[in-house]
């Protein structure tokens, strides 16, 4: 049999790569090289060579004692890492060390749930405003279709380990200067699991999980907030004798061409030209629901707002709907024909130019001298 590769090697990321990358690294080997998709001589090994790498290096546990101890100290877990966590392997002291500080009697059984996995669906404004259903591609591992997750060929159950009789541990009797201890060492015949892979899957080549790659529907609700995730119970990684973990969806909402998002309220910036601002006008404005019939009273000022209501987004949790702002900027013109810079200039001469004693127009300099009396 060759040596197995560096896990690390096998996935192309670095020793000290994040949780993160190493599942973006995972997914896009798995996708490369799925026996649906690569038919090359090599690729199904290739696909289950990064199978196994993903497990340890996915696993917190495993990968510390990977890390550690190589592929040697991985015999504990089966495929995962068994390693001692206190670095005493091989020493007289370690099953006494175990004895005082609870390491013996207590085999590692497998983990009892599968580990989480992320997604990200991007959605429209209106998408995140209304709702919508989404699919999304995940790749995660499931129980091997041929053995159901035995890990045994056709399903069979493993068989109890004879050296431990199942218990996963043996104990024995060890003489000290301090006395005489029972002390208890997971069985090395079985990795300390209490049964025996005698006849693994040819599929799974003993691990009871393959990768597949699925596509998941999603329920956004009305309302959901960009950044925001959604957690999809059961829908992660499979393990044999637990439940499976969790997808969990992180929203992204695309930036809208007009309008913005403050909670649960939108927000529309209106044009506006000298004549419509001064004389009023009705107009239809957009809206997330369409078109809408907005009246700008007359003498409108350049910022002033009006609020359309029940135009928003609803609420999340199902309350009422938010307001649609509309902040009106009023556009003074920059081009004007002959005859229209005419009409403004016999306009100007009908109109006194502002009073600027008039407390409306006078500057914060003048309103700190009369607060101080000066």
């Amino acid at each position: 049999m060759s040596e197995k590769r560096d896990y690390y090697e096998v996935l192309g990321v670095s020793r000290s790569a994040a949780t993160d990358e190493i599942r973006r690294a995972y997914r896009k080997l798995a996708r490369q090289y799925h026996p649906d998709v690569d038919k090359t001589d090599g690729a199904e090994e290739r696909f289950k060579e990064i199978n196994e790498a993903y497990e340890v290096l996915n696993d917190e546990q495993r990968r510390t004692a990977y890390d550690r101890f190589g592929h040697a100290g991985l015999g504990g877990f089966n495929g995962g890492a068994g390693a001692d966590p206190f670095g005493f392997g091989g020493s007289p002291f370690a099953d006494l060390f175990e004895s005082f500080f609870g390491g013996g009697g207590r085999a590692y059984r497998g983990p009892t749930r599968g580990a989480d996995i992320e997604a990200t669906v991007e959605l429209s404004f209106e998408e995140a405003v209304f709702g919508a259903e989404k699919e999304v591609e995940v790749t995660r591992l499931e129980l091997c279709d041929a053995c159901h997750g035995t890990r045994m060929r056709d399903g069979a159950q493993p068989p109890v380990c004879p050296v431990c009789g199942g218990s996963g541990e043996v104990r024995r009797v060890q003489h000290t200067i301090l006395g005489q201890f029972v002390t208890a060492a997971p069985c090395e015949n079985c990795g300390g699991e209490g049964r025996v892979i005698s006849d693994p899957c040819p599929t799974c080549r003993g691990r009871g999980r393959i990768s597949r790659t699925r596509s998941i529907s999603v329920t956004v609700p009305a309302g959901v907030d960009g950044d925001s995730t959604l957690r999809l119970t059961g829908q992660g990684e499979h393990v044999s004798g637990g439940t499976p973990g969790n997808l969990y969806v992180r929203i992204r909402v695309r930036p809208h061409a007009y309008f913005s998002r403050h909670g649960k309220q939108i927000h529309l910036d209106l044009p506006l030209n000298v004549v419509q601002a001064t004389l009023g006008t009705e107009l239809e404005v957009p809206t997330v629901d369409g078109a809408a019939m907005l009246k700008i009273p007359a003498g409108t000022q350049s910022g002033q707002q009006f609020r359309m209501r029940d135009k928003g987004v609803p609420d999340v949790r199902g309350g009422s709907r938010g307001d649609e702002i509309v902040t009106v900027h009023v556009l003074t013109p920059t081009e004007l024909t002959p005859e229209q810079r005419e009409l403004f200039r016999r306009l100007g001469e009908t109109m006194s130019a502002p009073d600027l004693q008039d407390g409306r127009h006078r500057g914060l300099f003048d309103k700190i001298k009369d607060a101080l009396g000066v």
